[in-house]
């Protein structure tokens, strides 16, 4: 099989290897996909704490594809089911899950892409921002988790926001604010303070979630909420520690909460309930895939993410596509 090797910072080496063999509960999945992360940014540009070459696969967790073998005592699962999975080396053309993180797709999502990592993601930090009716909502970022989390918002059965704001580097075109139920778009560059507070008499927003894995967002997250409020930290913050305005946090008496998941059970769950509502219609990844690479390719797959051209959301690197 071929499967790709991060070396060292900011260069992948496609190397052909022995695909591995499913142990005791686990299956080996053909990969047909595998979403390029925020999260991996960190081992692409180097943080420290991480050692190259990295494992052949890492850090590639966003995957889908079917079924090619199963291991010893797994049950419910056959050859050729497609499937989305948590696993960690899925930068290549096989890789192994342990069973009890793989979840099945339904014929009507079989030849789509299925990236049921941050599916599970979005779905878990959407419960955990406890959205009411009426509450004013500001999204910090405009990336692939915020869209997802836009399409949850904007489902008709979950409670309704009275407004939805979005702020990040890049206002929202129309089209894509008003697809994703968007009220206003904002930039860092506006004066946001002031519209937000112009928007709720003066109170700030009931829920600011912070999606960006950033200091200046995270600092702006703060003085967006009101007392009472709820802020919620969905960003992977991976690049070292953060400073927060404690004097603030604490005047306020906001609930700070870190919305991601470390129990796989609940990450299986979450991509449970997601792969529910996709194949619902309930929400929809087909827009927000903005480029694909083969995986002769996924160094430009990772420029690209790092780089986010106007227009970007999301890369996928396909590894049975040819360059």
């Amino acid at each position: 099989m071929r499967s790709a090797t991060l070396l060292e910072p900011r260069r992948f080496q496609i190397d052909a290897l022995e695909a591995p063999a499913p142990g005791e509960g686990e299956v080996l999945l053909k990969v047909r996909g595998c979403g390029v992360c925020g999260s991996d940014m960190g081992p692409w540009k180097g943080i420290q704490g991480l050692e190259y070459p990295m494992k052949p696969g890492a850090p590639g967790h966003e995957v889908f594809g079917t079924v090619e073998a199963l291991g010893p005592g797994v049950q419910g699962l056959r050859p050729g089911d497609p499937v989305t999975a948590l696993t960690y080396r899925a930068y290549s053309e096989y890789d192994v899950a342990r069973a009890a993180d793989v979840v099945p797709l339904p014929p009507s999502l079989s030849d789509r892409v299925v990236l049921g990592e941050p599916v599970a993601c979005a779905v878990n930090v959407s419960h955990r921002a406890g959205v009411k009716e009426g509450d004013v909502v500001v999204l910090l970022g405009t990336g692939f988790l915020s869209a997802l989390l836009l399409q949850l918002l904007n489902r008709p059965e979950a409670p309704s926001p009275s407004r939805v704001i979005t702020i990040s580097r890049r206002r929202l075109s129309a089209e894509m604010a008003e697809r994703l139920g968007v009220d206003e778009s904002l930039s860092y560059d506006d004066d946001v303070h002031h519209r937000i507070g112009a928007v709720t008499g003066g109170q700030m927003a009931d829920v600011v979630i912070e999606a960006t894995g950033k200091q200046r967002p995270l600092d702006l997250g703060g003085e967006l909420t009101r007392v009472r409020g709820r802020l919620i930290v969905a960003g992977y913050h991976q690049d070292g520690p953060r400073t927060v305005n404690m004097q603030l946090w604490n005047w306020r008496g906001i609930d700070v909460i870190n919305a991601h998941e470390r129990d796989p059970g609940i990450y299986k769950r979450g991509m449970e309930e997601g792969v529910r509502l996709l194949a619902a219609g309930a929400f929809d990844l087909e827009p927000l895939i903005t480029h694909t690479f083969p995986l002769a390719e996924i160094n430009r797959a990772f420029s690209t993410s790092e780089e986010r051209p106007e227009g970007f959301l999301k890369s996928v690197v396909l590894p049975e596509a040819r360059a």
